[in-house]
């Protein structure tokens, strides 16, 4: 086993919530809205020079089979209940008894270059995910950790774990003296679940010491939930673009997607909960068009009678009873006098950047905020490629221009090694899941840069189109080598 270590360590996934809170947060909106739309998922490997050989393909295979058999335990359930009280009961009671069926959801393909039958046969491979969108919404992240952990247990393992904890020790650590205040992101990308768990050990540790010296820095917690119980930490994180693309494409109506996708959000929460803004699914511009909107009065879904539980007889099946019997919030009505009400803008927290230049993001915002006239102290998420450079680059730009900036830190800290033969850099694989499609209509992503775009060429020209968007390109968003190249030193 790569890394010297001759016990045996936990390989694949084998807890429901080694995934990323807002994939939980999502599911509980998709249930409640839009429990019977079918979907389906694409995987891109943006690095396509790294390839799987057939073995590390077929033990991708057989941990993607052992998925099917992960539940939720109780002492999960408890967890969930005590320390995320936005997931209300009737979703947990679901959560419990959901379970994935990756024999009729998910279809692994694998093509040699060179077919000799050999185990070390390089080639390329395609995941294909389909089904109810309630039902396939939790593949995302344990599939790209898989691939990952796969390269890199059976193509790439020049490579060992000594010195990991120490590296994110060190990390933290600079983090916390500067001031900052970040969370762990790095599920989807990581080397694997072992290296994870040590990343988390040093980040705790050098918590401790920012405790123990007074710094003003802070480690707020780890986007991965199954890790957040493992170490005492809060689970972060809210919504993804999936959750835009997947409205924007049920409802065809590309125009108010955003307003839609954030009015169902508000209804199922409540104001002010979970409040970090996404802006750039169709570019942070036609966004923010949907941000200075108001609030609209409605009321919000009530739990039905009984909880609908579609995954624990079949995928697919299409009478799946919703657990609300209200209006959807975009056509729900309200009796009686209106009064003032609030706007997004002013009830959400802040915003996360995710593509573009974070620097032109920051002035965008600043600018957006003065001329709606709010003056409350917004917080900006960054968690775009970071490094501890950029978070000290960003966040000095950020608190200049009167925001409070916080960092979700990925595939830097999770998946940061040398290669033991050269000494050098020992590169990530940068690989993507995204929803394809919804209710049978294409769905993309367009971002504040070219590089990111993601989903079927034709219609992300005509969304573009709809919205009037301005093409955008990024001189840091180099997708192939955002996380470096194999030739250059492995300093961090």
């Amino acid at each position: 086993m790569a890394g010297g270590i001759t016990s045996p360590l936990p390989e694949g996934i084998f807890s429901l919530l080694d995934t990323d809170l807002y994939k939980l947060t999502m599911q509980g909106c998709v249930l409640r809205y839009f429990p019977d739309v079918y979907v389906t998922y694409s995987f891109t490997n943006r690095t396509p020079d790294k390839q799987l050989n057939r073995k590390a393909f077929l033990w991708l295979q057989a941990q993607v089979e052992k998925l099917g058999s992960v539940s939720l335990s109780d002492e999960e359930y408890q967890f969930l209940k005590t320390t995320c009280p936005y997931l209300n009961e009737q979703y947990l009671r679901f959560l419990s008894n959901f379970r994935l069926h990756p024999s009729k959801q998910l279809r692994l393909d694998f093509t040699p270059v060179a077919d000799t039958g050999s185990d070390s046969d390089l080639g390329d491979f395609r995941i294909h995910t389909e089904g109810l969108w309630v039902d396939t919404i939790l593949y995302e992240i344990p599939l790209l950790a898989l691939v990952s952990e796969a390269y890199f247990k059976f193509c790439d393992s020049d490579w060992t774990y000594a010195g990991q904890v120490e590296k994110a020790f060190e990390k933290g650590a600079k983090l916390l003296e500067e001031g900052c205040i970040f969370s762990e992101f790095g599920t989807r990308r990581r080397r694997d679940y072992h290296t994870q768990d040590l990343v988390l050990q040093g980040l705790r540790r050098a918590e401790a010491e920012a405790t123990q010296k007074g710094w003003k820095g802070k480690l707020t917690g780890t986007s991965n939930v199954h890790f957040a119980m493992k170490h005492g930490l809060l689970p972060i994180g809210t919504v993804a673009h999936e959750w835009f693309m997947g409205v924007a494409a049920i409802t065809n109506d590309y125009e108010h997607a955003n307003e839609i996708a954030l009015n169902y959000w508000t209804s199922t929460f409540g104001e002010g909960v979970l409040s970090i803004a996404l802006t750039d699914t169709f570019g942070t511009p036609s966004f923010l068009k949907a941000f200075k909107e108001p609030i609209p009065e409605i009321t919000t879904a009530a739990p039905g009678g009984m909880t609908t539980l579609p995954s624990a007889a079949a995928t697919t099946q299409p009478d799946v009873q919703t657990l609300a019997y209200t209006e959807a919030p975009i056509k729900a009505g309200i009796d009686g006098e209106s009064k003032p009400r609030k706007t997004y803008a002013e009830v959400f927290t802040g915003v996360r950047q995710d593509s573009g230049d974070p620097l032109d993001f920051v002035q965008m915002m600043r600018k957006f905020y003065d001329e709606q006239g709010i003056k409350e102290k917004k917080t900006i998420v960054f968690s775009d490629s970071l490094n501890i450079d950029l978070c000290l680059k960003y966040k000095a730009a950020a608190e200049k221009a009167g925001f409070q900036p916080t960092f979700g830190v990925g595939t830097f800290l999770t998946n940061d090694f040398i290669q033991k033969s050269t000494g050098k850099k020992s590169v990530p694989l940068n690989i993507v899941i995204k929803i394809a499609s919804a209710a049978g209509r294409h769905a993309v992503k367009i971002s504040d840069n070219i590089g990111k775009n993601t989903g079927d060429k034709a219609t992300v020209e005509e969304v573009k189109r709809r919205l009037g968007y301005t093409e955008k390109s990024w001189a840091g968003g180099n997708e192939s080598t955002r996380w470096g190249s194999a030739d250059q030193p492995a300093a961090s």
